[in-house]
């Protein structure tokens, strides 16, 4: 089960001893899932055994007190003064609407650029990536932020190789992540690095939740971007069709028919409408199914699962599954089962 409390605690000389100090900044307007999710899961250490040092949570803000989030919940922070930047092990700086005054805040940027190169590690989730951009820890890095933003850390800073569809990124010490939920997957990552492959698959079990999505995998499952450029849901029935005869031949022609289209037509509606071409369309599709069918572990093997979705062999899926998630079929049923 969940941790019941993931309240930060004022830990004395012996717990500093026994912890490591993961330090996760607030500020009006901060999203709170940013903020939760990763504490959550840091929390979860509490209620297991570890090999070593365990995790101390402090939330920080410039003030101290109860901070506003983005959807009016208060957080409840230390003043930054508390705590000496080389008390820090992890520095985590989440996003939210409130990121772009932060910037503003010269006793908050001045404490985590001093704090910065003191760490072990830091880390953004979301528009945290823009203050890590403004202290300069990430030129020359690669890192990631919410899709919506990514051109603008882009352009606004050029010697940053943003990659738009990660999901996390780690450069050296320097992590940074998607939006919101993506924080969870960072911190599952950390926990892994940490303590290993085990202990963050318990954590991940008790919070119900998949041991973890890869980092460079998309941000977008490839039919959820089909979906979003269909704005007109055209191929909406067509998918589900498909999905209903996944293991069936779905070659171009046969998908025509049922669109009451030409071939040479359809194909052109479709990649026009998604983004795919209709096989790639279908290998997502096939993807997805796959993906469910092995989360459920209700048929039996990899080889069983690549034929019940039409691809056949296991070989084929294998390639299907790394080009989409960036796993192989076996390695995503044991991230997720532990198998």
């Amino acid at each position: 089960m969940p941790s019941k409390s993931a309240k930060s605690r004022r830990p004395g000389p012996c717990m500093e001893a026994a912890t490591r100090r993961i330090a996760i900044v607030a500020f009006p307007g901060v999203t709170l899932l940013d903020i939760s999710g990763p504490a959550q899961v840091f929390a979860e250490l509490e209620a297991i055994e570890l090999p070593g040092p365990g995790y101390s949570l402090s939330y920080l803000s410039t003030e101290g007190g109860l901070i506003p989030t983005d959807v009016g919940m208060m957080v409840d922070t230390a003043p930054i003064s508390s705590i000496r930047p080389h008390q820090v092990d992890t520095l985590v700086i989440p996003g939210g609407p409130g990121i772009w005054e932060l910037r503003n805040d010269e006793r908050m940027m001045k404490w985590t650029a001093q704090a910065l190169p003191k760490a072990r590690r830091v880390a953004s989730v979301c528009l945290g990536a823009f203050a890590l951009a403004w202290t300069g820890v990430l030129d020359g890095k690669r890192a990631a932020t919410h899709w919506r933003y990514c051109p603008r850390l882009q352009d606004s800073f050029p010697n940053i190789r943003v990659e738009p569809n990660a999901i996390f990124v780690k450069d050296g010490r320097v992590w940074s992540s998607a939006g919101v939920s993506a924080g969870i997957d960072l911190a599952l990552a950390m926990i892994e690095e940490d303590f290993g492959h085990t202990i963050a698959l318990d954590v991940a079990r008790r919070l119900v939740v998949f041991l973890k999505r890869p980092g460079g995998q998309s941000q977008f499952s490839t039919v959820l971007a089909a979906q979003a450029s269909d704005v007109e849901g055209r191929f909406s029935a067509l998918h589900a069709w498909i999905i209903e005869n996944i293991a069936t031949d779905l070659r171009v022609e046969t998908l025509a028919e049922k669109a009451g289209m030409t071939p040479r037509t359809f194909a052109r509606t479709y990649a026009s409408r998604t983004g795919m071409t209709p096989a790639s369309g279908v290998e997502a599709l096939r993807v997805e199914t796959a993906r469910l069918l092995l989360e459920s572990r209700q048929i039996g093997g990899v080889v069983e699962v690549a034929r019940r979705v039409g691809f056949g062999d296991d070989e084929r899926m294998r390639r299907a599954f790394l080009r989409h998630l960036g796993v192989s079929p076996t390695e995503y049923r044991n991230r997720f089962s532990g198998g």
